[in-house]
């Protein structure tokens, strides 16, 4: 009993702590901030926005720093005072600005209904505009956000109003459509195959039609009470993914786990070109771009390769040369918006990765300093155009570009004896290009997929877990193709796009090729590095699909890959191929049709060839030092 009874005060004092150190955080921020919250911006349609602004007390004019999220940032959920948002403020106020952060059309206290990446463009251009009328504002406004809360920047820096003056958009593939032959549209497809990660996020995420809503129009006063005791958040039970994403057909997934009505079923239907992709709030290779830029990516996310493109399409496209001299990058080796969670010994995974720390904070603060201040900033002056993290040697590097301009193409041939089933096999890679085709053959079965183990990935719920983990069991499945060079003479850095081009044979319409790089230790670990895929029918553009005949041998070039890993000596390069990577990517059930409303599959035999005629390559970006 006396064990009870000290368990419970420690549990009080540590709740009452935690409380006191809340309550702290408003009164530091109520002392140097005025507060106006639930304030309903206006659109040009009538629709108005819950808007939460924190500035300081002056009459001086000052620089916004500007959120905009689909997330709820009310500060009282479930009758407590949460301080996450104003913790955020807390320190943008003590930086010389005003926060402003607001949600979405159809999101919580905002009225109007929401469509994720649909949300109008002119909601942005509404909202800078507004600030930047109001007496207190300097006129300049700085937009900042991880994922959801970045996704939106880029498009509506191509409307170019005049306040929206720099942008820190962090983890932001979620709102890249169509740069270049990339047809992500915000994080859909990779490759044509669909990524299951938006099955899991609307189930948590998107509001069903039916459930209660405050009616429009009411007070400030009268949203400013609701807060504390209504956060418009719906309570979605748990659900395991790890099962629930197995349920056929993909477009009744959601529908079978009792989940909330939505736009999912309409949007599982689109293809990777559909019309509506450019209906909505992703940024396409068709808009302008013209405001400077800091960039944030990460080696474990779900779009390190299509930020990138983002990255390089700015630099290369925007009209005004200050632009292009102001777009700055750093890649980290970390999970979705882990960036601020790297410690001196960061693991990701199973791997460490040593000591990633970067001073986010007083990165962001410096630039924006710099941009809405007018401040001059030694940490800009000397900051590289692309800082990167490489895995392996576990330090960070800088560049000018990227990949850095040094990168030479090294390509390794894919060959073996036909028997490349599995790390057991006689897979290798070798620079020497192949003679006879000794095509290597695996049947793949859309009821018995590989398994995503580890990746690069996000918001699966418990279904897949990110970062790098040891493959040495997955590499026992008889489906994976496994191609493996023989141990480094001396370590070699790859750092950039890794391309890779595959010559397929097949007795279906239709089927995916997956492809997954690897870092193998001498005691033979394998730490998986970047995976992509690409679904068939899409090999010659996404505007068409193009079926296969059996038998008939067929070049597939994969979307490529991205990394920043040194090889160290005695180590060995290695890929797998398949033909699913699930659930991380959808299943193709091979017959042609539709994939999200089919129940029923049916066996792929595959055939990768590799030959004088037929060279399935690798090729690495190689940095000479």
């Amino acid at each position: 009993m006396k064990k009870l009874n000290l368990i419970l005060l420690l549990f009080l004092f540590v709740f009452a702590e935690s409380f006191a150190q809340e309550k702290n955080i408003l009164q530091q921020l109520e002392e140097i901030a005025i507060i106006d919250q639930k304030v309903m911006m206006p659109m040009r349609d009538g629709v108005r926005l819950a808007t939460d602004i924190y500035r300081p007390k002056s009459d001086k004019p000052v620089p916004i720093i500007f959120s905009r999220t689909p997330y709820n940032f009310n500060s009282y959920r479930d009758g407590e005072l949460v301080t996450r948002t104003l913790q955020t403020a807390l320190e943008a106020v003590k930086n010389g600005y005003a926060y402003v952060v607001q949600n979405e059309r159809g999101r919580f206290f905002s009225e109007g209904e929401w469509d994720i990446l649909g949300v109008p463009l002119t909601d942005g251009y509404d909202a800078f505009e507004w600030m930047s009328k109001q007496s207190w504002s300097n006129g300049k406004i700085g937009t900042i956000g991880c994922s959801s809360t970045a996704e939106w920047q880029m498009a509506v820096a191509s409307l170019n109003h005049p306040a929206h003056t720099a942008l820190v958009p962090q983890a932001y593939g979620a709102g890249v459509g169509r740069i270049g032959n990339l047809y992500e549209q915000g994080n859909w497809y990779r490759g044509g195959a669909g990524q299951m990660l938006f099955t899991a996020w609307l189930y948590g995420t998107q509001h069903d039609p039916l459930a209660p809503k405050l009616p429009e129009g009411l007070e400030q006063k009268d949203l400013i009470r609701l807060q504390r005791f209504y956060d418009m958040a719906p309570r979605y039970p748990r659900v395991d993914w790890a099962q629930g994403l197995s349920h056929l057909p993909v477009q009744d997934i959601i529908k079978n786990v009792n989940g909330p009505q939505g736009i999912y079923e309409e949007m599982i239907t689109r293809k990777p070109n559909d019309p509506k992709w450019y209906e909505g709030g992703l940024f396409h290779d068709d808009m302008e771009f013209e405001k400077p830029a800091f960039w944030f990516v990460s080696w474990y996310d779900v779009a390190s390769t299509p930020n990138l493109a983002m990255y390089n399409h700015i630099i290369a496209n925007a009209k005004d040369p200050k632009i292009r001299d102001n777009q700055y990058l750093v890649i980290a080796p970390t999970l979705h918006c882990a960036f601020t969670r790297a410690t001196e010994n960061t693991i990701v995974g199973e791997r460490s990765m040593g000591d990633a720390r970067l001073p986010y904070d007083e990165l962001t603060y410096a630039w924006f300093d710099y941009w809405l201040k007018g401040e001059e900033s030694e940490i800009i002056q000397k900051m590289p155009k692309v800082r990167y993290f490489t895995m392996g040697s576990n330090k960070w590097q800088s560049s000018d570009t990227w990949p850095p301009k040094e990168a030479q193409m090294l390509t390794y041939y894919l060959d073996s004896k036909g028997k490349a089933n599995s790390r057991l096999g006689n897979g290798v890679l070798t620079t020497k290009r192949p003679g006879k085709d000794n095509p290597d053959t695996f049947q793949y079965d859309p009821m018995d997929p590989v398994n995503s183990y580890g990746g690069n990935v996000c918001c699966t719920g418990n279904a897949v877990q990110g970062g790098s983990f040891d493959q040495q069991e997955m590499e026992l499945r008889d489906d994976i193709l496994v191609y493996t060079s023989e141990p480094l003479a001396q370590g070699i850095e790859v750092s950039g796009f890794i391309e890779a081009k595959l010559f397929l044979s097949s007795d279906v319409k239709d089927t995916d090729l997956t492809i997954k790089l690897i870092d193998v230790y001498p005691d033979g670990r394998a730490y998986n590095l970047d995976e992509t895929i690409q679904r068939v029918r899409y090999r010659e553009g996404y505007d068409k699909e193009v079926f296969m005949e059996k038998g008939k041998v067929y070049e597939v070039n994969l979307t490529p890959m991205s990394t920043s890993n040194y090889f160290e000596k005695g180590h060995r390069i290695r890929i797998e191929i398949s033909s699913s990577n699930f659930p991380r990517f959808d299943r193709n059930m091979n017959t042609g049709g539709n994939n999200y409303d089919e129940t029923e599959g049916i066996v792929a035999t595959n055939n990768i060839h590799h030959s004088s005629r037929y060279p399935s390559s690798i090729s690495l970006p190689i940095i000479k030092k």
